[in-house]
């Protein structure tokens, strides 16, 4: 059975760090491209980041660049998303999926986990 489970997230004070954990059952991480999305309140989900299957290479959101780093271990067969300088809008519900690339996008093919609680105080 495929199963993503996010874990990782928190409280965070505004530029502070976290690290997300995306972890794959049924299927290896190198298999697929593997997408984070986030979803706070009142807003529709969003792209933040994606890191392909095949060469592992990773994109960002705009407003993410430079402050997140998307990476993978295969052993672990775990996608991480660490996170830095966060600002009170990465405040949000984040999720992990597996994804289609798309040029500079990506997005989600089949069902959504859980996710994890990103909350940055100001």
């Amino acid at each position: 059975q495929v199963q993503l489970v996010e874990s990782g997230g928190g409280l965070v004070q505004t530029g502070g760090s976290l690290r997300l954990s995306c972890a794959a059952s049924g299927f290896t991480v190198d298999e697929y491209a593997i997408g984070w999305f986030r979803q706070a309140p009142g807003k529709e989900r969003e792209e933040v980041s994606c890191i392909s299957a095949s060469d592992g290479t990773t994109y960002y959101a705009d407003s993410v660049k430079g402050r997140f780093t998307i990476s993978r271990d295969n052993a672990k067969n775990t996608v991480y998303l660490q996170m830095n300088s966060l600002k009170p809008e990465d405040s949000a519900v984040y999720y992990c999926a597996i994804s289609t690339v798309d040029g500079d996008s990506w997005l989600p093919l089949g069902s959504w986990g859980q996710g994890t609680q990103v909350t940055v105080a100001s």
